[in-house]
């Protein structure tokens, strides 16, 4: 059986820059529709959001990163070997962690498949089960606390 203590969860995110992509309600008095603290600002055409992946365990967080551009298997590598590495070196997992992230397909691609087994142990997880990931939460604080 796994230990909580020796998991280190990833994950990768999009958080919208002004607001949430969703339909957001407030309470407003009678002639104060355009009252500043009444309006949330978007942006249009898709230049509002950042993509960032992270990492944390019982021990703590891990690093963030910026994602740039679109992630590919390769770019997944590298962030892996960039960030979450120094992440469980910094976090003091020791030998015997188990990386746990979702079955993204940049994520089960055959040569990343490779690359996890060398470096670490990698949780059994089932496809598109993310309310299950305890780093979704994370993403969702992060989300609501960016938004205010």
């Amino acid at each position: 059986m796994i230990q909580r203590r020796t998991m280190l969860r990833s994950d990768e995110n999009k958080i919208e820059s002004f607001g949430i992509n969703s339909t957001c309600y407030v309470w407003k008095r009678r002639n104060a529709a355009n009252d500043p603290k009444n309006i949330i600002p978007t942006v249009k055409h898709g230049f509002g959001n950042i993509m960032l992946w992270g990492c944390f365990s019982a021990k703590g967080t891990g690093q963030l990163h910026l994602i740039k551009g679109m992630m590919d298997g390769a770019m997944y590598r590298l962030i892996l070997g960039e960030h979450l590495l120094p992440s469980a070196r910094a976090l003091k997992m020791g030998h015997g962690w188990v990386n746990q992230h979702d079955n993204y397909p940049k994520h089960t691609a055959k040569a990343t498949k490779e690359w996890l087994k060398k470096h670490n142990k990698v949780l059994e997880w089932p496809s598109q089960s993310p309310v299950l990931n305890p780093i979704e939460n994370l993403w969702r604080e992060l989300k609501i606390c960016g938004g205010s």
